[in-house]
């Protein structure tokens, strides 16, 4: 702070901004604004809506101590039980070696391994890009979760805090594969969600303190600012715009839409909405100066990039999900978000302005296109409502050929909806679990936060996280987020991330060791 208050900069706008908050601080704004902020602290700290989001269910009570959980839990710690056997016996021989001293600073880092998977990842050009890569990283993140219990006693790959809900959409995963209607269509894809789950387990099992959480925010935050950066880039050189993916009587002089490192402009929205708010949370809970720009950086060129793909649902979804983390992070500042929204929603550029009064035009093209899609899920689910057709896009796709039920003039691609989809393909029971599974995490977000014992790493982390989630889902009304597999992966990882948060949280783990840690 001092080398800021001593630079030119500093000199000059300091002075400046201490006369704008000391005339802010007695005008009738600033009063106007404590009231309807205190208004809306006493309504909220009474209301039913909060009180269920704060208190634990009977179900998650139930499932830390049941039996299912507990031999889950052992049956995937075998492989950990085994190699901690082998380090009682040979203690010495290991101890000894400098090679198992290099391989224990590696594997006990898993996060780490994690955080730089992400980021490359991410990077990857599509036209370079083979989900194999995920699937064979998180294997392998998986073995090092595995090998980093070798030295801790107690170490166990954690289901507890997976939660009932989302390890029952995880059971469902696999159940639906072998109940395909068509299971050669179904294995693709049983690998990618595979990815998935082991990229949750893997997050939540080996975050283990504050210095953990933060590197998996600061590598979030960067995989975020070098997609964005890309964006940019392609905007300056210019992206040839696509009839198929705007009505363009609606949307004349638009631009072509941005797509990053992705195919598809609704697919990098996605992936942006996911990490705008785990970067502006790593912004809020950053130690250095470094840290803290890198989130703003970051968070600021994601929302340019986010405006550049045009893409309606995620807008939608990247306020609600600010809406979100004002609302948990301070609720004293809903009022000055509501101003700050106006006043943005009055500087947005002409093409950006009228892409949203298109937003609930039923005329546009895009928007009509969809009504074909959800009638053909309506009338498949009639026949298979309870099992579906079976895992991915491919079973559906067919099921609704062979049934003759589209009649669109397009072809059916997918539902073009995150919940129709997964009802689609993992029936009634795939999808109650799934939207259970996330509302779960949400509550149990909520809650940590609200009961304000978690340390302010793995307090901004849930907050990020869940906004982000909880845009998605939002955003997942009118697309299927889960198209393409590396925005399905990311959905989970930001997931993981809030699960961890949320571990952090009920262990106290963070308190004991976050003020040993510097950096980033």
């Amino acid at each position: 702070m001092e080398v800021v208050q001593s630079s030119v900069l500093g000199r000059l706008l300091l002075p400046m901004w201490l006369w704008l908050r000391e005339r802010y601080e007695y005008s009738l704004l600033a009063r106007v604004l404590r009231s309807i902020a205190q208004g809306w602290s006493r309504a909220c700290a009474g209301s039913v809506l909060v009180n269920v989001l704060t208190r634990e269910g009977c179900l998650s009570r139930a499932w830390k101590d049941s039996i299912f959980c507990h031999v889950l839990t052992f049956l995937l710690s075998i492989p950990t039980i085994l190699l901690q056997k082998l380090y009682g016996a040979l203690r010495d021989v290991f101890e000894g070696s400098l090679a198992s001293q290099i391989v224990f600073a590696v594997v006990e880092n898993t996060p780490l391994v994690v955080g730089w998977l992400m980021v490359l990842f991410l990077a990857i050009p599509y036209e370079s890009w083979s989900n194999g890569y995920s699937f064979v990283g998180f294997v392998l993140c998986f073995l090092l979760a595995i090998a980093a219990g070798m030295r801790k006693k107690n170490f166990r790959l954690d289901m507890a805090f997976l939660g009932p809900w989302v390890a029952a959409f995880f059971g469902m995963i696999l159940v639906s594969w072998p109940l395909s209607a068509y299971p050669a269509l179904s294995t693709r894809f049983l690998a990618l969600y595979l990815t998935c789950i082991l990229c949750v387990i893997v997050v939540v099992s080996t975050v283990e303190n504050g210095r953990h959480l933060r590197r998996l925010l600061s590598f979030t935050s960067l995989s975020l600012l070098i997609m964005s950066l890309y964006g940019i880039y392609q905007r300056i050189q210019g992206v040839e715009v696509n009839p198929s993916y705007v009505d363009m009587d609606l949307n004349e002089g638009m631009p072509g839409r941005v797509f990053g490192f992705f195919e598809n402009p609704n697919a990098f929205a996605e992936v942006l909405l996911l990490l705008i708010p785990v970067a502006i949370a790593y912004m809020l809970c950053a130690k250095s100066w470094g840290g803290r720009f890198l989130g703003l950086v970051s968070a600021g060129v994601g929302c340019v990039s986010i405006a550049m793909t045009y893409s309606r649902a995620s807008w939608v979804g990247l306020v609600f999900a600010a809406a979100i983390f004002v609302v948990l992070w301070n609720r004293k500042l809903i009022p000055l978000g509501i101003l700050a929204a106006l006043v943005v929603l009055a500087a947005l550029p002409e093409t950006v302005f009228n892409r949203v009064l298109t937003i609930f035009n039923t005329s546009d093209s895009s928007t009509t296109s969809r009504f074909p899609l959800y009638r053909a899920a309506g009338e498949f689910l009639k026949q298979r409502p309870v099992l579906g057709a079976g895992l991915g896009t491919d079973a559906v796709r067919q099921a609704v050929s062979d049934l003759n039920l589209f009649h669109g003039k397009d072809h059916f691609v997918h539902c073009h909806n995150i919940y129709l989809q997964v009802w689609c393909e993992t029936g009634l029971v795939g999808l109650i679990s799934f939207v259970g599974g996330i509302l779960w995490t949400f509550k149990q977000g909520c809650r940590s936060v609200a009961q304000g014992t978690c340390g302010p790493v793995a307090r901004m982390t849930i907050i990020g996280s869940v906004a982000g989630l909880m845009g998605t889902m939002l955003c997942g009304v009118a697309d299927y987020i889960w198209n393409y597999p590396r925005v399905m992966l990311i959905f989970w990882f930001v997931c993981a991330l809030a699960l961890a948060g949320i571990r952090l949280a009920a262990q106290g783990e963070e308190e004991q060791v976050c003020d040993l840690t510097t950096g980033v």
